[in-house]
């Protein structure tokens, strides 16, 4: 898997949020390709108008516990992400605020993608370029209406959509030719070469991508059909593995 992505230009990790497994080669797997390759950092778990607050703690300008106060950091954030932004922030490397402010996919999530039209200039700048490309009969926009069940409605995809375009955006905007982007995601966000990398190969369809996707199942001896071709690289934990949260 390292040999493989060192030759790429955007990784697409995709995570089990609570899974200690994802976070550890996370980590391991960004420290080794750093030997060979200049990186830029980013993830979903940080929300795009937090980009400056995250800066500062990179440059050494606000304390972990002011950045805790200023951004919008996730409950597992000190075990999970802490070391990668940390890292980050000791080889001085960018780490990039992809994800779209919640309050906004929430807005999405409503009403649909006509909830944007009255934000701010500044406020837009937080989200991919409306209006976005959407196609609702990817694969995986449709199961998520399956898994939802009654509860699953038109919005609820384009909330996916533009969290996926957002991250796409924002991973493309800050790409450096000849550097490597190592993005952290949910797994769902980049499974079966869709979300995040359907985004991204519509802007620039030339770049070599490679995904990862995480996956957990009780018997380890054989990938289970359901998670077959999720990915370039799937990482397979067993479900008794300790979660984080």
């Amino acid at each position: 898997m390292l040999k493989s992505l060192e030759e790429r230009d955007i990784v697409l990790f995709g995570e089990l949020h609570d899974n200690p497994i994802s976070h550890w080669l996370q980590y391991e797997l960004t420290t080794d390709l750093d030997k060979s390759r200049d990186l830029i950092l980013g993830a979903e778990m940080f929300e795009a108008d937090n980009q400056n607050p995250l800066n500062d703690y990179l440059k050494d300008r606000i304390t972990s516990k002011d950045l805790d106060s200023l951004a919008r950091l996730w409950v597992n954030y000190p075990t999970d992400y802490a070391p990668l932004v940390n890292y980050a922030k000791e080889k001085q490397l960018p780490f990039i605020a992809t994800n779209i402010p919640r309050k906004y996919a929430n807005m999405v999530y409503k009403k649909g993608f006509g909830a944007l039209d009255s934000l701010t200039p500044q406020e837009k700048a937080w989200i991919a370029p409306l209006p976005i490309i959407f196609d609702s009969q990817l694969e995986t926009y449709q199961n998520i209406l399956v898994m939802m069940g009654d509860h699953g409605t038109p919005e609820l995809v384009m909330a996916q959509a533009i969290k996926d375009a957002t991250m796409a955006h924002f991973i493309m905007e800050n790409y450096v030719e000849n550097q490597l982007f190592i993005h952290y995601n949910g797994a769902y966000h980049s499974d079966y070469y869709e979300g995040i990398l359907w985004y991204l190969k519509k802007a620039k369809p030339d770049l070599k991508y490679g995904t990862i996707s995480t996956v957990s199942q009780e018997n380890m001896g054989k990938l289970l059909k359901e998670h077959q071709g999720k990915a370039d690289f799937i990482i397979c934990v067993d479900e008794d593995m300790t979660s984080t949260y």
